[in-house]
């Protein structure tokens, strides 16, 4: 196949490493000092078992320059970069060819390609002016979910924390499990990324969305990682409330969850302290993924009659700090005193 990886960030940086290192042919796109440090040195991939020892030598081109087209593109920008380059990303694809979106969150295609009384709504949050229903048909997307924590400490330089839940996890938005959707998550398997197909990817966003929708607004509101948010005995109570209002509105449009949340927050508790990608952005002073994250599940609430006053005010707190940073170029990142 031939594979574009438009987006060659954290995430996608660290699959499109991957993939050239297992012989793919696959194209970054990248901009900026990310394409600098990718043509000069390549791509740093560190890791216990992800990690590379040496520099890749990645096939990297800028947005505009790509030669397709391309048997699959894996569309890697955050969810509210995607409808400024949706006929782009659309024309890049040849007549049978797809395009994988893993990105986090509430898609605006979650209504499509499946019986529900919400059927072919059009999500305002995620596409107010229905750029990316009218530019993308329902067969040529695939939908997913990227399980791998990564870290872009420099320009051209990825960590990526190991762990045994790592995964893409893809599926068909009609729920059919198709040749071509295991296709490419055999792929994915082959360049030493875990690839599993969903029969069900909607549950699949929810079950993500379900720590998402909490530690990505928290975090970049309190500049702290998920860890620190659970087990603050002040913030705990807050978190397992917004995975409950979370859970109830994911049941209300259709997807069945029963998750004990509170095990869930203590789990957090446990893990590794790593920065969310919303905090991330906070710290490099970058606009911030609200809408598929957490804004969309308040219009959610409202298209559905179920309450979200926790998710609501951590909204409303995680916008404002997103209109600083927008509007007055703020970059907040911690300072070491003497």
């Amino acid at each position: 196949m031939k594979i574009l990886v438009y987006g060659a960030g954290a995430i996608g940086g660290f699959f499109g490493g991957r993939l050239t290192v297992a012989g793919e042919d696959v194209t970054l796109v990248a901009r900026g000092a990310q394409y600098d440090a990718l043509t000069t040195r390549g791509l740093i991939l560190e890791g216990p078992k992800s990690g590379v020892p040496d520099p890749i030598k990645v096939r990297v081109c800028k947005p505009g320059e790509e030669k397709g087209p391309y048997d699959v593109v894996f569309v890697t920008l955050k969810s509210q970069q995607i409808a400024p380059v949706a006929q782009h990303l659309r024309s890049l694809v040849k007549k049978d060819g797809v395009l994988v979106f893993p990105q986090n969150g509430i898609p605006w295609w979650y209504f499509q390609g499946v019986s529900s009384k919400f059927k072919d709504a059009q999500l305002k949050s995620l596409d107010p002016d229905g750029v990316l229903m009218r530019t993308f048909e329902p067969q040529m997307i695939i939908g997913g979910t990227a399980l791998k924590p990564s870290d872009l400490v420099a320009p051209g330089h990825i960590r990526v924390p190991d762990g045994d839940t790592d995964a893409l996890v893809i599926g068909e938005i009609d729920n059919t499990v198709t040749p071509r959707v295991q296709a490419i998550a055999d792929i994915a398997t082959r360049a030493g990324w875990t690839g599993k197909v969903s029969n069900d990817v909607r549950l699949v966003k929810w079950t993500k969305l379900l720590s998402n929708a909490v530690w990505n607004p928290l975090g970049a509101i309190t500049q702290s990682t998920a860890r620190e948010v659970a087990e603050f005995a002040g913030s705990k109570p807050l978190a397992v409330a917004m995975m409950r209002e979370v859970m109830a509105l994911a049941n209300a449009v259709g997807t069945k969850m029963d998750i004990d949340v509170e095990a869930r927050v203590a789990d957090a508790a446990k893990r590794a302290s790593l920065p969310t990608s919303t905090l991330q952005d906070v710290r490099a002073g970058r606009p911030l993924e609200m809408d598929a994250i957490i804004n969309v599940l308040i219009e959610l609430g409202q298209m559905t009659g179920v309450p979200t006053p926790s998710l609501a005010v951590v909204a409303a707190c995680a916008n404002l700090l997103n209109r600083r940073i927008t509007d007055d170029g703020v970059a907040i990142r911690p300072v070491k005193h003497a």
